[in-house]
Protein backbone atom coordinates (compact mmCIF):
# COMPACT_ATOMS: atom_id res chain seq x y z
CA UNK A 1 0.00 0.00 0.00
CA UNK A 2 1.42 3.26 -0.89
CA UNK A 3 0.28 6.20 0.84
CA UNK A 4 0.31 9.63 -0.84
CA UNK A 5 1.87 12.55 1.52
CA UNK A 6 -0.63 15.77 1.41
CA UNK A 7 0.41 19.25 2.27
CA UNK A 8 -1.47 20.35 5.73
CA UNK A 9 -3.33 23.02 4.29
CA UNK A 10 -4.62 21.15 0.88
CA UNK A 11 -5.82 18.80 3.73
CA UNK A 12 -7.51 20.65 5.33
CA UNK A 13 -9.12 22.04 2.27
CA UNK A 14 -9.79 18.86 0.84
CA UNK A 15 -12.00 17.95 4.07
CA UNK A 16 -13.92 21.14 3.67
CA UNK A 17 -14.79 19.72 0.39
CA UNK A 18 -15.87 16.32 1.82
CA UNK A 19 -17.88 16.85 4.65
CA UNK A 20 -20.73 19.09 4.99
CA UNK A 21 -20.58 22.09 6.95
CA UNK A 22 -22.77 20.50 9.29
CA UNK A 23 -21.41 17.74 10.16
CA UNK A 24 -19.88 19.52 13.62
CA UNK A 25 -23.08 18.98 14.67
CA UNK A 26 -23.45 15.19 14.68
CA UNK A 27 -22.87 13.40 17.63
CA UNK A 28 -23.23 9.94 19.14
CA UNK A 29 -26.90 9.12 21.24
CA UNK A 30 -26.26 9.16 25.06
CA UNK A 31 -25.89 5.55 26.54
CA UNK A 32 -28.49 6.27 28.86
CA UNK A 33 -32.25 7.79 28.54
CA UNK A 34 -31.51 10.21 31.26
CA UNK A 35 -33.04 8.19 34.32
CA UNK A 36 -31.38 8.88 37.42
CA UNK A 37 -32.55 5.45 39.15
CA UNK A 38 -30.77 3.29 36.37
CA UNK A 39 -28.50 5.77 34.22
CA UNK A 40 -27.81 3.30 31.97
CA UNK A 41 -31.03 1.84 30.67
CA UNK A 42 -32.19 2.89 27.64
CA UNK A 43 -30.37 5.56 25.01
CA UNK A 44 -30.10 8.74 23.77
CA UNK A 45 -31.17 10.08 20.09
CA UNK A 46 -33.95 7.78 18.44
CA UNK A 47 -37.84 7.04 19.37
CA UNK A 48 -38.70 4.04 18.45
CA UNK A 49 -41.88 3.18 16.55
CA UNK A 50 -41.76 -0.53 16.18
CA UNK A 51 -40.03 -3.78 16.82
CA UNK A 52 -40.69 -6.65 14.78
CA UNK A 53 -38.88 -9.83 16.44
CA UNK A 54 -38.32 -13.05 14.47
CA UNK A 55 -37.15 -15.75 16.33
CA UNK A 56 -36.58 -19.20 16.52
CA UNK A 57 -35.78 -20.90 20.19
CA UNK A 58 -34.67 -24.48 20.91
CA UNK A 59 -35.91 -25.29 24.06
CA UNK A 60 -33.50 -28.44 24.87
CA UNK A 61 -30.40 -25.93 24.94
CA UNK A 62 -31.77 -22.67 25.14
CA UNK A 63 -30.61 -21.82 21.67
CA UNK A 64 -31.93 -18.62 20.67
CA UNK A 65 -31.73 -17.12 16.98
CA UNK A 66 -33.29 -13.81 15.66
CA UNK A 67 -33.56 -10.80 13.41
CA UNK A 68 -35.12 -7.95 14.84
CA UNK A 69 -36.19 -5.12 12.84
CA UNK A 70 -36.19 -1.53 14.66
CA UNK A 71 -38.74 1.37 12.90
CA UNK A 72 -37.14 4.77 14.75
CA UNK A 73 -36.71 8.10 14.31
CA UNK A 74 -33.50 10.19 14.95
CA UNK A 75 -33.94 12.89 17.78
CA UNK A 76 -30.46 14.80 17.23
CA UNK A 77 -27.46 14.59 14.37
CA UNK A 78 -26.54 10.88 15.45
CA UNK A 79 -23.12 9.87 14.14
CA UNK A 80 -23.76 6.89 16.31
CA UNK A 81 -26.63 4.86 18.43
CA UNK A 82 -26.96 2.27 21.06
CA UNK A 83 -29.13 -0.27 21.63
CA UNK A 84 -29.42 -2.24 24.77
CA UNK A 85 -28.43 -5.77 24.11
CA UNK A 86 -26.39 -8.93 25.69
CA UNK A 87 -26.68 -11.83 23.27
CA UNK A 88 -23.95 -12.12 20.44
CA UNK A 89 -24.37 -10.10 16.90
CA UNK A 90 -23.80 -11.10 13.69
CA UNK A 91 -24.69 -8.12 11.58
CA UNK A 92 -26.51 -4.65 11.66
CA UNK A 93 -27.69 -2.92 9.21
CA UNK A 94 -29.16 0.97 9.07
CA UNK A 95 -31.56 2.03 6.34
CA UNK A 96 -30.55 -1.09 4.13
CA UNK A 97 -26.54 -1.03 4.45
CA UNK A 98 -24.61 -2.51 6.52
CA UNK A 99 -22.94 -0.84 9.94
CA UNK A 100 -20.39 -1.16 12.22
CA UNK A 101 -20.76 -2.38 15.43
CA UNK A 102 -19.42 -3.11 19.31
CA UNK A 103 -20.31 -3.63 22.65
CA UNK A 104 -19.52 -1.59 26.12
CA UNK A 105 -20.61 -1.86 29.51
CA UNK A 106 -22.76 -4.32 31.09
CA UNK A 107 -25.31 -3.84 27.71
CA UNK A 108 -24.30 -1.85 25.37
CA UNK A 109 -24.54 -2.38 21.79
CA UNK A 110 -23.31 0.27 19.79
CA UNK A 111 -24.01 0.85 16.08
CA UNK A 112 -22.12 3.28 13.99
CA UNK A 113 -23.81 3.73 10.49
CA UNK A 114 -22.06 4.17 7.49
CA UNK A 115 -23.87 7.87 7.16
CA UNK A 116 -24.73 10.28 9.58
CA UNK A 117 -28.21 10.16 10.31
CA UNK A 118 -29.68 13.74 10.60
CA UNK A 119 -32.21 14.68 13.10
CA UNK A 120 -35.59 13.53 12.39
CA UNK A 121 -34.45 10.76 9.90
CA UNK A 122 -37.28 7.47 9.60
CA UNK A 123 -34.95 4.79 9.88
CA UNK A 124 -34.96 0.86 10.23
CA UNK A 125 -32.49 -0.76 12.46
CA UNK A 126 -31.80 -4.73 11.55
CA UNK A 127 -30.16 -6.88 14.36
CA UNK A 128 -29.04 -10.27 13.44
CA UNK A 129 -28.44 -12.30 16.52
CA UNK A 130 -27.73 -15.62 18.45
CA UNK A 131 -26.76 -17.54 21.94
CA UNK A 132 -28.09 -19.09 24.95
CA UNK A 133 -29.81 -16.41 27.43
CA UNK A 134 -29.14 -18.05 30.18
CA UNK A 135 -25.61 -17.44 30.03
CA UNK A 136 -25.76 -14.33 29.93
CA UNK A 137 -26.05 -12.07 32.79
CA UNK A 138 -25.65 -7.97 33.92
CA UNK A 139 -25.02 -6.74 37.06
CA UNK A 140 -24.61 -9.98 38.73
CA UNK A 141 -28.34 -10.98 37.79
CA UNK A 142 -30.63 -12.89 34.76
CA UNK A 143 -34.21 -12.15 33.61
CA UNK A 144 -34.39 -15.02 31.83
CA UNK A 145 -35.77 -18.02 33.91
CA UNK A 146 -35.21 -21.38 32.33
CA UNK A 147 -38.05 -24.26 33.09
CA UNK A 148 -38.30 -27.92 32.27
CA UNK A 149 -39.68 -27.55 28.51
CA UNK A 150 -38.72 -23.95 27.89
CA UNK A 151 -37.90 -20.77 29.30
CA UNK A 152 -39.71 -17.18 30.05
CA UNK A 153 -39.17 -13.92 29.90
CA UNK A 154 -40.43 -11.57 32.31
CA UNK A 155 -38.91 -9.04 34.51
CA UNK A 156 -39.09 -5.06 36.03
CA UNK A 157 -37.61 -3.05 35.13
CA UNK A 158 -35.57 -4.98 32.72
CA UNK A 159 -36.13 -8.31 31.11
CA UNK A 160 -35.44 -7.50 26.59
CA UNK A 161 -31.48 -7.25 26.73
CA UNK A 162 -31.85 -11.35 27.18
CA UNK A 163 -33.96 -12.03 23.84
CA UNK A 164 -34.35 -8.96 21.60
CA UNK A 165 -32.07 -5.49 21.28
CA UNK A 166 -33.94 -2.49 22.60
CA UNK A 167 -34.05 1.00 23.66
CA UNK A 168 -35.12 -0.36 27.11
CA UNK A 169 -36.47 2.26 28.84
CA UNK A 170 -40.97 2.30 29.56
CA UNK A 171 -40.77 6.31 28.49
CA UNK A 172 -40.17 4.56 24.72
CA UNK A 173 -42.97 2.51 24.08
CA UNK A 174 -43.51 1.02 21.01
CA UNK A 175 -46.15 -1.57 19.04
CA UNK A 176 -44.61 -5.05 18.53
CA UNK A 177 -44.82 -8.15 16.11
CA UNK A 178 -43.73 -10.95 17.49
CA UNK A 179 -42.86 -14.43 15.96
CA UNK A 180 -41.67 -17.19 17.38
CA UNK A 181 -40.72 -20.44 15.79
CA UNK A 182 -40.47 -24.11 18.50
CA UNK A 183 -40.32 -27.47 18.14
CA UNK A 184 -44.17 -28.91 17.38
CA UNK A 185 -45.50 -29.49 20.51
CA UNK A 186 -44.12 -26.60 22.19
CA UNK A 187 -45.70 -23.59 22.25
CA UNK A 188 -44.67 -19.94 22.02
CA UNK A 189 -46.81 -17.49 23.69
CA UNK A 190 -45.97 -13.40 23.71
CA UNK A 191 -48.06 -10.70 23.88
CA UNK A 192 -51.30 -9.01 22.14
CA UNK A 193 -53.30 -11.25 20.06
CA UNK A 194 -52.32 -14.34 18.23
CA UNK A 195 -52.57 -13.60 14.55
CA UNK A 196 -51.70 -16.99 12.50
CA UNK A 197 -49.59 -20.17 13.07
CA UNK A 198 -47.70 -22.31 10.85
CA UNK A 199 -46.03 -25.63 10.84
CA UNK A 200 -43.38 -27.18 8.59
CA UNK A 201 -40.54 -29.44 9.20
CA UNK A 202 -40.88 -29.96 12.69
CA UNK A 203 -41.21 -26.28 13.95
CA UNK A 204 -44.44 -24.49 14.48
CA UNK A 205 -44.31 -20.70 14.30
CA UNK A 206 -46.64 -18.47 16.96
CA UNK A 207 -47.28 -15.17 15.03
CA UNK A 208 -48.10 -12.32 18.15
CA UNK A 209 -49.26 -8.75 17.50
CA UNK A 210 -49.57 -6.34 20.39
CA UNK A 211 -51.08 -3.18 18.14
CA UNK A 212 -51.10 -0.54 21.06
CA UNK A 213 -48.07 1.37 22.57
CA UNK A 214 -45.59 -1.11 24.97
CA UNK A 215 -42.96 -0.47 26.97
CA UNK A 216 -40.29 -2.68 26.65
CA UNK A 217 -40.02 -4.34 30.32
CA UNK A 218 -43.75 -5.24 29.24
CA UNK A 219 -43.20 -7.55 26.63
CA UNK A 220 -43.04 -10.91 27.28
CA UNK A 221 -41.69 -14.32 25.88
CA UNK A 222 -42.67 -17.69 27.24
CA UNK A 223 -42.13 -20.73 25.84
CA UNK A 224 -43.13 -24.36 26.88
CA UNK A 225 -45.64 -27.29 27.06
CA UNK A 226 -49.32 -25.45 27.86
CA UNK A 227 -52.81 -25.51 28.41
CA UNK A 228 -54.18 -23.14 26.84
CA UNK A 229 -57.74 -21.39 27.16
CA UNK A 230 -59.60 -18.71 25.77
CA UNK A 231 -62.95 -16.93 25.88
CA UNK A 232 -64.05 -13.40 25.82
CA UNK A 233 -64.96 -10.72 28.29
CA UNK A 234 -68.69 -9.05 28.47
CA UNK A 235 -67.16 -6.36 26.16
CA UNK A 236 -66.14 -9.20 23.46
CA UNK A 237 -61.96 -9.16 24.53
CA UNK A 238 -60.51 -12.34 23.56
CA UNK A 239 -59.14 -13.66 26.61
CA UNK A 240 -56.16 -16.14 26.32
CA UNK A 241 -54.47 -17.84 29.22
CA UNK A 242 -52.04 -20.72 29.41
CA UNK A 243 -51.22 -22.62 32.18
CA UNK A 244 -47.65 -25.06 32.56
CA UNK A 245 -48.64 -28.77 31.82
CA UNK A 246 -46.58 -29.44 35.18
CA UNK A 247 -48.15 -27.27 37.92
CA UNK A 248 -48.27 -30.36 40.16
CA UNK A 249 -50.83 -29.51 43.02
CA UNK A 250 -51.18 -25.37 42.03
CA UNK A 251 -52.96 -26.12 39.26
CA UNK A 252 -56.45 -25.94 40.26
CA UNK A 253 -55.76 -22.97 42.29
CA UNK A 254 -53.92 -21.43 39.65
CA UNK A 255 -56.75 -22.14 37.15
CA UNK A 256 -59.62 -21.04 39.43
CA UNK A 257 -57.96 -17.47 39.92
CA UNK A 258 -56.60 -17.05 36.33
CA UNK A 259 -59.75 -18.22 35.00
CA UNK A 260 -61.80 -15.32 36.17
CA UNK A 261 -59.89 -12.53 34.15
CA UNK A 262 -62.55 -11.93 32.26
CA UNK A 263 -64.83 -11.40 34.69
CA UNK A 264 -61.96 -9.13 36.71
CA UNK A 265 -61.70 -7.29 33.42
CA UNK A 266 -65.06 -6.18 33.07
CA UNK A 267 -65.19 -5.27 37.15
CA UNK A 268 -62.41 -2.95 36.54
CA UNK A 269 -63.49 -1.57 33.49
CA UNK A 270 -66.24 0.21 35.85
CA UNK A 271 -64.06 2.14 37.53
CA UNK A 272 -61.19 2.68 35.18
CA UNK A 273 -63.06 2.60 31.73
CA UNK A 274 -62.88 0.42 28.72
CA UNK A 275 -60.50 -1.77 28.47
CA UNK A 276 -57.14 -0.31 26.32
CA UNK A 277 -55.65 -3.23 24.36
CA UNK A 278 -56.74 -5.79 21.87
CA UNK A 279 -56.35 -8.98 23.75
CA UNK A 280 -56.36 -9.98 27.98
CA UNK A 281 -55.24 -12.85 29.55
CA UNK A 282 -52.72 -14.53 31.96
CA UNK A 283 -50.18 -17.23 31.89
CA UNK A 284 -48.75 -19.62 34.75
CA UNK A 285 -45.15 -21.32 33.89
CA UNK A 286 -43.54 -23.76 35.76
CA UNK A 287 -40.87 -21.07 36.97
CA UNK A 288 -39.67 -21.15 40.51
CA UNK A 289 -40.05 -17.47 40.78
CA UNK A 290 -42.11 -15.69 43.54
CA UNK A 291 -43.33 -12.65 41.64
CA UNK A 292 -46.43 -11.97 39.58
CA UNK A 293 -45.86 -8.95 36.44
CA UNK A 294 -48.23 -6.95 34.70
CA UNK A 295 -46.47 -8.32 31.02
CA UNK A 296 -49.11 -5.78 28.66
CA UNK A 297 -52.56 -7.91 27.68
CA UNK A 298 -50.42 -11.10 28.92
CA UNK A 299 -49.96 -11.39 33.03
CA UNK A 300 -47.52 -13.38 33.76
CA UNK A 301 -48.16 -15.76 37.31
CA UNK A 302 -45.50 -17.19 39.21
CA UNK A 303 -47.23 -20.66 40.38
CA UNK A 304 -46.44 -19.77 44.04
CA UNK A 305 -48.76 -16.84 44.25
CA UNK A 306 -51.13 -20.01 44.19
CA UNK A 307 -49.46 -21.99 46.87
CA UNK A 308 -52.06 -21.52 49.57
CA UNK A 309 -55.15 -21.47 47.75
CA UNK A 310 -56.75 -19.49 44.88
CA UNK A 311 -55.90 -15.65 44.92
CA UNK A 312 -58.02 -13.47 42.41
CA UNK A 313 -56.71 -10.26 44.86
CA UNK A 314 -53.56 -10.61 42.66
CA UNK A 315 -55.10 -11.18 39.43
CA UNK A 316 -57.29 -7.92 40.13
CA UNK A 317 -53.46 -6.21 41.03
CA UNK A 318 -51.70 -7.29 37.63
CA UNK A 319 -55.12 -6.29 35.84
CA UNK A 320 -55.21 -3.01 37.44
CA UNK A 321 -51.45 -2.47 35.71
CA UNK A 322 -53.55 -2.61 32.44
CA UNK A 323 -54.60 0.60 32.62
CA UNK A 324 -52.22 1.78 35.56
CA UNK A 325 -48.95 1.03 34.12
CA UNK A 326 -48.95 -0.14 31.10
CA UNK A 327 -51.77 2.00 29.08
CA UNK A 328 -50.54 4.86 31.16
CA UNK A 329 -47.02 4.13 32.05
CA UNK A 330 -44.13 5.87 34.31
CA UNK A 331 -42.26 8.84 32.84
CA UNK A 332 -39.46 7.76 34.97
CA UNK A 333 -38.59 4.97 37.40
CA UNK A 334 -39.21 7.57 40.51
CA UNK A 335 -42.42 7.37 39.24
CA UNK A 336 -43.66 3.93 40.19
CA UNK A 337 -46.39 5.50 42.94
CA UNK A 338 -48.51 5.35 39.70
CA UNK A 339 -48.20 1.56 39.08
CA UNK A 340 -48.30 0.61 42.68
CA UNK A 341 -50.18 2.45 44.35
CA UNK A 342 -53.23 2.33 42.03
CA UNK A 343 -52.90 -1.27 41.58
CA UNK A 344 -53.17 -1.85 45.75
CA UNK A 345 -56.31 0.30 46.11
CA UNK A 346 -57.78 -1.84 43.02
CA UNK A 347 -57.23 -4.43 45.86
CA UNK A 348 -58.81 -2.71 47.83
CA UNK A 349 -61.55 -1.85 46.08
CA UNK A 350 -62.28 -5.68 45.48
CA UNK A 351 -61.83 -6.36 49.15
CA UNK A 352 -64.70 -4.18 49.52
CA UNK A 353 -66.51 -5.52 46.53
CA UNK A 354 -66.47 -9.21 47.90
CA UNK A 355 -67.24 -8.06 51.55
CA UNK A 356 -63.77 -9.14 53.29
CA UNK A 357 -63.50 -4.94 54.49
CA UNK A 358 -63.83 -1.75 52.69
CA UNK A 359 -61.00 0.63 51.22
CA UNK A 360 -61.31 2.99 54.80
CA UNK A 361 -60.73 -0.67 56.76
CA UNK A 362 -57.97 -1.14 55.26
CA UNK A 363 -56.18 2.14 54.95
CA UNK A 364 -56.70 2.56 59.05
CA UNK A 365 -55.35 -0.86 58.96
CA UNK A 366 -52.44 -0.12 57.42
CA UNK A 367 -51.91 3.07 58.73
CA UNK A 368 -52.51 1.66 62.47
CA UNK A 369 -49.91 -1.77 61.72
CA UNK A 370 -46.67 0.45 61.64
CA UNK A 371 -45.97 2.99 64.62
CA UNK A 372 -43.86 5.85 63.80
CA UNK A 373 -40.85 5.04 64.20
CA UNK A 374 -41.28 1.97 61.88
CA UNK A 375 -39.09 1.99 58.55
CA UNK A 376 -42.07 1.64 56.54
CA UNK A 377 -42.41 5.58 56.91
CA UNK A 378 -38.64 6.62 55.79
CA UNK A 379 -39.88 5.35 52.47
CA UNK A 380 -41.23 7.90 50.02
CA UNK A 381 -44.08 6.55 47.66
CA UNK A 382 -43.60 9.20 44.98
CA UNK A 383 -39.71 9.17 44.65
CA UNK A 384 -38.73 6.06 46.82
CA UNK A 385 -34.90 5.18 45.22
CA UNK A 386 -33.87 2.15 43.29
CA UNK A 387 -33.18 0.25 46.18
CA UNK A 388 -36.72 1.20 47.81
CA UNK A 389 -38.65 1.05 44.26
CA UNK A 390 -40.48 -2.23 45.26
CA UNK A 391 -40.92 -1.94 49.18
CA UNK A 392 -43.91 -2.83 50.59
CA UNK A 393 -44.56 0.94 51.51
CA UNK A 394 -44.72 1.71 47.86
CA UNK A 395 -47.65 -0.44 47.66
CA UNK A 396 -49.32 -0.11 51.18
CA UNK A 397 -48.47 3.53 52.41
CA UNK A 398 -48.98 4.52 48.56
CA UNK A 399 -52.82 2.97 48.53
CA UNK A 400 -53.45 4.74 51.64
CA UNK A 401 -52.51 8.13 50.09
CA UNK A 402 -54.99 6.75 47.44
CA UNK A 403 -57.39 6.54 49.97
CA UNK A 404 -56.64 9.77 51.49
CA UNK A 405 -57.18 11.95 48.11
CA UNK A 406 -60.73 10.11 48.02
CA UNK A 407 -61.36 11.37 51.07
CA UNK A 408 -60.21 15.10 50.83
CA UNK A 409 -61.77 15.43 47.08
CA UNK A 410 -65.43 13.36 47.47
CA UNK A 411 -66.21 9.77 45.83
CA UNK A 412 -67.54 11.84 42.77
CA UNK A 413 -64.73 13.24 42.23
CA UNK A 414 -62.29 10.94 43.16
CA UNK A 415 -63.73 8.12 40.76
CA UNK A 416 -63.76 10.76 37.96
CA UNK A 417 -60.41 10.72 38.02
CA UNK A 418 -59.78 7.09 38.49
CA UNK A 419 -62.03 6.55 35.40
CA UNK A 420 -59.95 10.26 33.64
CA UNK A 421 -56.58 9.24 34.26
CA UNK A 422 -56.30 6.28 31.78
CA UNK A 423 -58.39 8.09 29.10
CA UNK A 424 -56.88 11.59 29.53
CA UNK A 425 -53.07 10.00 29.21
CA UNK A 426 -53.73 6.91 26.71
CA UNK A 427 -51.29 5.11 25.62
CA UNK A 428 -48.74 7.79 26.77
CA UNK A 429 -46.26 7.79 29.43
CA UNK A 430 -46.90 10.48 33.04
CA UNK A 431 -45.50 11.50 36.08
CA UNK A 432 -46.98 11.76 39.85
CA UNK A 433 -46.43 15.56 39.21
CA UNK A 434 -48.85 14.97 36.35
CA UNK A 435 -51.43 13.41 38.02
CA UNK A 436 -51.62 15.62 41.34
CA UNK A 437 -52.41 18.72 38.18
CA UNK A 438 -55.13 16.10 36.97
CA UNK A 439 -56.68 15.41 39.80
CA UNK A 440 -57.04 19.24 40.84
CA UNK A 441 -58.16 19.95 37.61
CA UNK A 442 -61.54 17.32 38.15
CA UNK A 443 -61.40 17.79 41.69
CA UNK A 444 -61.13 21.93 41.78
CA UNK A 445 -58.84 21.81 44.92
CA UNK A 446 -54.91 22.27 45.61
CA UNK A 447 -53.39 19.02 46.51
CA UNK A 448 -50.13 20.38 46.81
CA UNK A 449 -49.59 19.68 50.61
CA UNK A 450 -52.03 16.30 50.96
CA UNK A 451 -49.55 14.89 48.05
CA UNK A 452 -46.41 16.17 49.59
CA UNK A 453 -47.06 14.52 53.49
CA UNK A 454 -48.47 11.58 52.07
CA UNK A 455 -46.14 10.46 49.09
CA UNK A 456 -43.11 12.25 50.07
CA UNK A 457 -42.11 13.25 53.71
CA UNK A 458 -40.05 10.29 55.06
CA UNK A 459 -42.13 10.48 58.24
CA UNK A 460 -45.76 9.33 59.04
CA UNK A 461 -48.43 11.68 58.66
CA UNK A 462 -51.22 12.62 61.43
CA UNK A 463 -54.09 10.67 61.64
CA UNK A 464 -55.56 11.23 58.18
CA UNK A 465 -59.53 12.32 58.18
CA UNK A 466 -62.24 10.31 57.03
CA UNK A 467 -66.01 10.38 56.22
CA UNK A 468 -68.68 8.04 58.28
CA UNK A 469 -66.59 7.62 61.72
CA UNK A 470 -64.83 9.16 64.11
CA UNK A 471 -61.40 9.01 64.28
CA UNK A 472 -61.55 7.34 67.81
CA UNK A 473 -64.43 4.45 66.52
CA UNK A 474 -62.08 4.11 63.78
CA UNK A 475 -58.72 3.98 65.93
CA UNK A 476 -60.30 1.35 67.77
CA UNK A 477 -61.46 -0.88 65.08
CA UNK A 478 -58.35 -0.12 62.78
CA UNK A 479 -56.51 -3.11 65.40
CA UNK A 480 -59.10 -5.84 63.38
CA UNK A 481 -57.93 -6.76 60.80
CA UNK A 482 -59.89 -7.01 57.60
CA UNK A 483 -60.91 -10.73 56.30
CA UNK A 484 -58.97 -10.09 52.81
CA UNK A 485 -55.49 -8.84 54.40
CA UNK A 486 -53.79 -11.97 54.16
CA UNK A 487 -54.43 -12.40 50.62
CA UNK A 488 -53.81 -8.88 50.05
CA UNK A 489 -50.45 -9.21 51.68
CA UNK A 490 -49.48 -12.17 49.60
CA UNK A 491 -49.30 -9.87 47.19
CA UNK A 492 -46.41 -8.33 48.55
CA UNK A 493 -43.83 -10.38 46.58
CA UNK A 494 -46.13 -10.15 43.27
CA UNK A 495 -42.65 -8.09 41.80
CA UNK A 496 -39.98 -9.31 44.02
CA UNK A 497 -38.04 -12.45 43.20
Amino acid sequence: MHRRLIAPGALAASLLLAIPASAASYSPGAPGIGDPYYPAYGNGGYDVSHYDLRLKYQPQTDELEGTATLLATTKQDLSRFDLDFLLEVSEVRVNGAKASFTTSGQHELEITPATPLPKGTPITVVVRYSGVPSTKSAYGFSTWHRTSDGAVAADEPEAAWWWYPSNDHPSDKATYDVSVAVPDGTQAISNGALQSTSSKLGWTRYNWRSNKPQATYLTTLAVGKFDITTGKTSDGIPVINAYSKDLGDNDGAARASVERTGELVDWLSGYFGPYPFNSVGGYVPNTTTGYALETQTRVYYSPKQFANGSNTSVVVHELAHQWYGDDVSLAGWKDIWINEGFARYAQWLWSEHEGEGTAQELADYVYASHPADDAFWTVKPGDPGPDNQFDTAVYDRGALAVQTLRNEIGDDAFFAVLKGWPKDHAYGNASVGDFQKYAEKVSGKSLAALFDTWLFQPSKPAAPAAKGASTASRSAAATVQPKSWKKIAATNSAHQG
